[in-house]
């Protein structure tokens, strides 16, 4: 029974990600208020890499829907980086990409 429920909670979130990978090579998943998504977002498109930006609420609101996706993904902060449907994890690991050439 727990299991269902942990697999369905917010499952529209986990669903508009999966959407969202389908339809562009680099998915954004963050939150208000976080440096780090607000980096990761400056750091792509001065790389000029187009990528599709969700926001799931902030510090204080939606903390249920990110909690979703932290369910699913494995993954404990935001930004969550997705690229070609594989989380790549977070800004610091996007820098690493884009610096090595792995990204462009």
């Amino acid at each position: 029974v727990y299991k269902r429920q942990i697999a369905n909670h917010h499952r529209d979130v986990v669903e508009e990600v999966q959407a969202a990978m389908g339809k562009h090579r680099v998915v954004v998943v963050g939150m208000r208020q976080n440096p780090m998504c607000k980096a990761v977002q400056k750091r792509l498109r001065s790389a000029n890499i187009q990528h599709q930006y969700l926001e799931y609420g902030s510090y204080f609101s939606d903390w249920r829907k990110r909690n979703a996706l932290k369910l699913w993904t494995g993954w404990p902060t935001f930004p969550m980086v997705f690229v070609q449907g594989v989380l790549v994890g977070g800004d610091q690991d996007v820098k690493a990409l884009i610096s090595k050439g792995e990204l462009t």
